[in-house]
């Protein structure tokens, strides 16, 4: 079992490799024990995360079952352990949840919010997380808020108000798959991308 500072210095060479082999990728990230995982893809920055995204375009599908296990009951939340590439406050957790009554293996869409130290000002987050219909990918929409959350999650306000405007506002991401707990994302605002990009670690 490697450390996590071993399991960092194992994926980025990796990473850095051109042309970038994702399946190797995905060998290592599946090998790791959990906090090793989380500790490994949180080492990625601004450049590498920005590589991995496009090497892993049409590499492996991405469902939203793969976000929430279909073995997770209806609005228990699944951490998603991020790292961003904003200059600051990079650290940062997606939270997800089926809704009640949803189809644990094929449901419609998922609830979620951003858990960061930034929160009391710039609000939760809050999106829907629906797959592409055209891709195997899965877009965040912030542009869309659930009704409600999970037990003991903040309460539910719309992005496009106060300083939530500037970070959420009119903002889908999408979403790739590494591995079998690990996604890639980038942002996007008003249909453009903004280059910013965002990795993300399934809790086991």
């Amino acid at each position: 079992m490697q450390g996590g500072g071993e399991a960092s210095r194992a994926l980025r060479p990796l990473v850095a490799e051109r042309p970038m082999a994702p399946a190797r990728i995905a060998q290592l990230l599946d090998g790791l024990a959990p906090a090793e995982r989380v500790a490994a893809v949180r080492s990625l920055g601004r450049a590498e995360q920005r590589a991995l995204y496009a090497a892993v375009a049409g590499f492996l599908p991405l469902r939203l079952a793969d976000l929430v296990p279909p073995s997770v009951a209806d609005l228990v939340p699944v951490r998603h352990y991020g790292r961003n590439t904003l200059p600051a406050f990079t650290l940062f957790e997606k939270r997800f949840c089926r809704p009640r009554g949803a189809d644990p293996r094929k449901p419609g869409e998922l609830w979620g919010y951003n858990q960061q130290a930034l929160a009391p000002l710039t609000g939760p987050g809050y999106f829907v997380a629906r797959e592409d219909p055209g891709r195997p990918e899965v877009w965040v929409d912030y542009t869309r808020v659930p009704p409600g959350g999970a037990p003991g999650w903040p309460p539910v306000r719309a992005n496009e108000r106060g300083l939530s405007r500037f970070v959420y506002g009119f903002m889908i991401d999408t979403l790739r798959r590494v591995s079998e707990h690990v996604t890639i994302g980038s942002a996007a605002r008003r249909g453009r991308e903004i280059g910013s990009w965002f990795v993300l670690c399934r809790e086991a």
